[in-house]
């Protein structure tokens, strides 16, 4: 069983240099030898990513979307400075190679990281995989408890106060991502202006145990072990981690997930399988994380409203780029559809709220 997602030839707009990127590693990286192919990874609506090949050595490469300028959440550098703390005390994250900000490469700063072999599920399993009721239960469980371990990582001892200050970090989400989706907006978008003053009216107050927050943490930023699929060996894309409230991480990734019994318009926008039988709800996921982590969830219709409005704001984000003419990347145009739902979904999570 190999990995879903293989490289494919790089779409267009998007191409990188092949003989500066090997100029770049032969000094970097000096213990490479053979041909240097370059492919990229489909998937992704962030940094893009490329396979680097170099004779039998897989690398990857990670370099910011064409035409962004919202440099935190692209900040290659800071990514790169993450991983390097990070993989130590968590190896599960892939270890970084090399670094460079030498916009004359590429045209940006990107780095170099090990690549991790296994399989990322999408949207459907894959053909040649199949997960029985009880499995899907274990990947799932699996899945929540490594989450719970991430928040459990002690960011003093592994160097990763950079990240960002807890204090006050609930209402600088809040008011941040609103203004990004108010600078973003398009013609044809929603306004939002009603979820943004209900999240204002029920904002929470900062937790008394911050934590890492990985910030995109969800079944197509995770690696399965080929041998046993319910096994997680990786946790990538950690562009957007920071240190803050873990319950406004888990309300991020409860975004992403559609229940069996949601609406058919959410059903569109699935990206995983958490529809298949023997999958955890998100009830079911708030409730095991409350149970392993000792944490109140009993205002969590707040944080997963944060994480349904923040998952609009990054469509939108992308969307623009798209309105724009910045990128020709046809997914891009979708998009839009998706941030109509989530304004949907975010006010019938609201009319539902005992908040």
């Amino acid at each position: 069983m190999g990995v879903t997602d293989q490289p494919l030839e790089v779409r267009e707009g998007e191409a990188i240099d092949l003989k500066r990127v090997r100029l770049f590693l032969d000094e970097a990286l000096p213990d490479l030898a053979g041909e240097i192919t370059i492919r990229q990874f489909p998937s992704g609506f962030s940094n893009l990513t490329y396979q680097i090949k170099v004779g039998d050595k897989e690398l990857v490469l990670r370099r910011p979307p064409v035409g962004a300028k919202i440099k935190s959440a692209h900040d290659m550098g800071r990514e790169f400075r993450i991983l390097t703390a990070l993989h130590p005390v968590f190896p599960l994250c892939p270890r970084p190679l090399a670094f460079s900000e030498d916009t004359s490469i590429i045209g940006c700063p990107f780095y170099i990281m090990e690549r991790i072999k296994g399989i990322i599920l999408r949207k459907e399993l894959p053909e040649d995989l199949s997960l029985t009721p009880e499995k899907a239960r274990e990947l799932c469980i699996n899945l929540v408890s490594l989450q719970a371990d991430l928040h459990g990582i002690d960011v003093k001892s592994a160097g990763l106060e950079f990240l960002g200050k807890p204090q006050g970090y609930v209402e600088r989400q809040v008011k941040g991502w609103q203004e990004r989706y108010r600078s973003a907006r398009t013609p044809d978008a929603p306004d939002f202006e009603g979820v943004m003053t209900w999240l204002n009216d029920k904002m929470q107050p900062d937790t008394d145990h911050p934590t890492l927050v990985h910030n995109d943490y969800k079944f197509d930023n995770v690696v399965l072990d080929p041998q046993n699929p319910t096994r997680i060996i990786g946790v990538l894309d950690w562009e957007m981690a920071t240190y803050g409230d873990p319950l406004m991480d888990l309300g991020n990734s409860l975004a992403y997930w559609i229940d069996r019994t949601d609406p058919e318009e959410c059903q569109l926008m699935r990206q995983s399988p958490t529809h298949i039988p023997g999958a955890l709800t998100r009830r079911d996921i708030i409730d095991l994380y409350g149970e392993i982590t000792g944490r109140s969830t009993a205002a969590f219709d707040f944080y997963l409203c944060f994480g349904i409005f923040r998952l609009a704001v990054i469509a939108q984000q992308i969307y623009q780029r798209y309105y724009k003419g910045i990128t020709k990347d046809r997914r891009f145009a979708m998009l839009i559809g998706a941030v109509q739902i989530l304004e949907r979904t975010a006010l019938r999570l609201m009319d539902n709220s005992n908040l």
